[in-house]
């Protein structure tokens, strides 16, 4: 009777997969693993890639970001731009007392760590949940709450749910995309690829597009010989859903948000963000 009990134990275990794990990969990075494969990297502490200038120094972002096979999906660093950081969510535009920074390419204001909210692992999710600051130099402007929910791989494919709640930490603060192309907001830099093709609900996207309103967008290509991509879901509660988009062909897919509006965030009412990141294998 002993043996079949612990016979049924193992077949549950099987069936609920390999458990979630963190692994502290340097003092400023924190990996995500299921079982022993990498699903993505947090980087809370000030990255900067050797031979880029100081002033690209930056942290709070994601990168690298794995397909369920352990595909790198993004980039950090390329050199066309070099600001241009994994699955990231910055603003070009904003404005606090009296001056406007760009969190965007890191001019002025930078995403700084706080504390941890949560991290735990389990056998059939993980929840990674972080508070941070936007900082001109030592004044702290915004408050921001980040939140990853991932979900095993199932069947060459992987959902992350993803909240981000904004509010000024003291005067207002507006926030825009950037000019006539109104980007700015959460995005991936996909990593060096061949085959690229950006997808929506309207099927092949053959060019390149601004503010252009999708549920979802998505892209695919070859990654090292290995066909994979990533997919953004906009939950259709977020403020102007569905929202345009940036879709570029050279490895950039965002949703832009405010678009090319101003957003005024203020102390004690902050402004939800929530979407569905799905990486994939094909």
């Amino acid at each position: 009777m002993r043996s079949l009990v612990l016979l049924a134990l193992a077949a549950g275990l099987a069936a609920a997969g390999e458990p979630f794990r963190f692994v502290e990969i340097t003092p400023a990075s924190l990996e995500l693993r299921e079982g022993d494969r990498p699903v993505m990297v947090y980087n809370h502490g000030m990255i900067l890639k050797e031979g880029v200038k100081e002033s690209y120094r930056r942290s709070s972002y994601v990168h690298p970001l794995y397909a369920p096979d352990g595909t790198v999906l993004t980039d950090d660093f390329p050199a066309d731009h070099p600001h241009h950081r994994g699955l990231c969510w910055t603003w070009p535009v904003v404005r606090f007392e009296g001056n406007t920074y760009d969190v965007w390419a890191v001019i002025g204001m930078h995403q700084r760590f706080l504390r941890w909210l949560a991290r735990e692992a389990g056998p059939d999710r993980a929840r990674l949940a972080v508070e941070n600051g936007w900082f001109a130099g030592e004044r702290q402007a915004v408050r921001e709450v980040v939140e990853f929910v991932v979900h095993p791989a199932e069947a060459g494919r992987r959902a992350i749910d993803f909240t981000l709640a904004i509010e000024a930490v003291g005067p207002p603060v507006e926030i825009a995309g950037r000019e006539k192309k109104g980007y700015g907001g959460l995005g991936i830099r996909f990593a060096p690829r061949q085959e690229t093709e950006i997808r929506t609900e309207q099927g092949v996207e053959a060019a390149d597009s601004n503010q252009v309103p999708h549920p979802w967008a998505e892209l695919s290509a070859r990654f090292e010989g290995r066909r994979a991509g990533a997919r953004i879901e906009i939950d259709p509660r977020n403020p102007g859903a569905p929202n345009g988009w940036c879709l570029r062909h050279y490895g950039y897919v965002a949703v832009n948000w405010p678009g090319t509006e101003t957003y005024r965030l203020e102390r004690g009412k902050p402004v939800t963000l929530r979407y569905r990141i799905v990486t994939f294998n094909r």
